[in-house]
């Protein structure tokens, strides 16, 4: 949707209650963009009207300031999620920010779009997992004409599902996707160079908080398996998480490996990895971590060996790299490229879609079509 200056009136549209769920890396950043806007119009837009994290809430705070969490700890209000329709209350523009990474609050996402709550996540368990999860909540937010958005699933907010979006909007087919969907398995294989030990690099990567905790999650492929789910769908292709042939990093001996046991068993991974990276160099060619929607419908996820000048082998740091093939890209494809991770930048992107929302409602630009239950509608109005 493009809207031209002066398309909207000159006084503030209404504001949108909202909840914010989290208050970890993603959850704070939230926190503390919003305690940046105390006192703009910004602000005014997007009040809290509650807080919580898995053990403990606030109501509608007089002051967004100070640490998030010392502000969970210091209530005495346990958190509950049926509390957050009551706390939203039962009209006007209602929106829940998403920034867990909790199994229960992805599966309540269709429940509050059904009921009218508009959803905004980071969260890639709602709309990665099961189709048959992705189906119920492209169902509810149509039920209960709701908005879902799902900028900061996918690339920390870099505009490749608005961009899938834009291009099937204007009559072109998507003929495949490929890219670099991880941030640290981005960074990992630009700094890789197979003469120290991967294993080194994997350490390194875990102390800058690139990798999850548990760097197996980053390794398995899991991660990027969601995220191209979720750019499958997007694209038309009703994928089940089982279609999509993960070739993980992690070897049996390391997947088995305790979490104390976790660092002595990194090194299992060194000689495999210097193996491929000799092979590929060999050939002039270098390793990254891609998955791809084929053209056939095929899906896949792992380590490439890629030509230098592949559109996939350039990017730096934890840049995401993307590629789209499409009707108006057959060839040379469309490629996006940007920073794949980071709090700030995702916090950003969930309360971009958060503001278009709000103002969707608010000006009444809200879709009058089946594009709110399919998943295609932009969640940002100015695109």
């Amino acid at each position: 949707m493009n809207v031209c200056a002066g398309a909207f009136p000159l006084s503030e549209p209404a504001p949108a209650r909202v909840a914010l769920l989290g208050s970890g890396t993603v959850g704070r950043a939230v926190w503390a963009r919003l305690a940046g806007w105390q006192g703009s119009a910004f602000a005014r837009r997007l009040p809290l009207a509650y807080v919580a994290n898995s053990r403990t809430a606030i109501g509608a705070p007089a002051v967004i300031a100070g640490d998030l969490q010392r502000r969970l700890q210091a209530s005495a209000r346990a958190s509950r999620l049926e509390d957050v329709e009551q706390a939203l209350g039962s009209a006007g523009i209602r929106i829940v920010i998403d920034a867990t990474a909790s199994e229960a609050v992805a599966d309540r996402h269709a429940h509050w779009l059904a009921q009218g709550l508009h959803v905004v996540t980071a969260c890639k368990l709602g709309q990665g997992t099961t189709l048959a999860r992705w189906r119920a909540i492209q169902q509810a937010a149509a039920a209960g004409g709701a908005l879902y958005g799902d900028s900061a699933t996918v690339g920390a907010g870099l505009p490749l599902l608005r961009t899938l979006r834009a291009l099937q909007a204007g009559g072109d087919r998507i003929h495949a996707i490929a890219g670099v969907l991880s941030g640290s398995l981005a960074w990992l294989f630009h700094h890789y160079d197979g003469l120290r030990p991967f294993s080194g690099f994997v350490r390194q990567a875990q102390a800058a908080g690139y990798t999850e905790p548990d760097p197996r999650e980053d390794l398995s492929g899991e991660d990027v398996r969601r995220k191209l789910l979720i750019l499958a769908r997007a694209a038309g292709v009703a994928l089940e998480a089982a279609d999509v042939r993960v070739q993980s990093l992690v070897p049996e001996a390391l997947a088995g490996a305790s979490c104390v046991a976790l660092d002595a068993a990194l090194p299992v991974l060194d000689a495999p990895l210097r193996a491929r990276y000799a092979a590929a160099y060999k050939s002039g060619q270098v390793l990254r971590f891609i998955a791809r929607l084929h053209a056939d419908g095929r899906a896949t996820v792992g380590l490439e060996a890629l030509d230098a000048d592949d559109p996939l082998a350039g990017g730096s740091g934890t840049d995401n790299r993307v590629a789209i093939w499409c009707d108006r890209y057959p060839h040379q494809p469309l490629v996006v490229q940007g920073p794949g991770a980071g709090a700030e930048v995702t916090a950003a992107a969930l309360l971009d879609d958060a503001l278009a929302i709000q103002a969707a409602c608010a000006y009444d630009f809200t879709p009058k079509n089946s594009a709110i239950g399919s998943g295609r509608w932009n969640a940002n109005p100015w695109a």
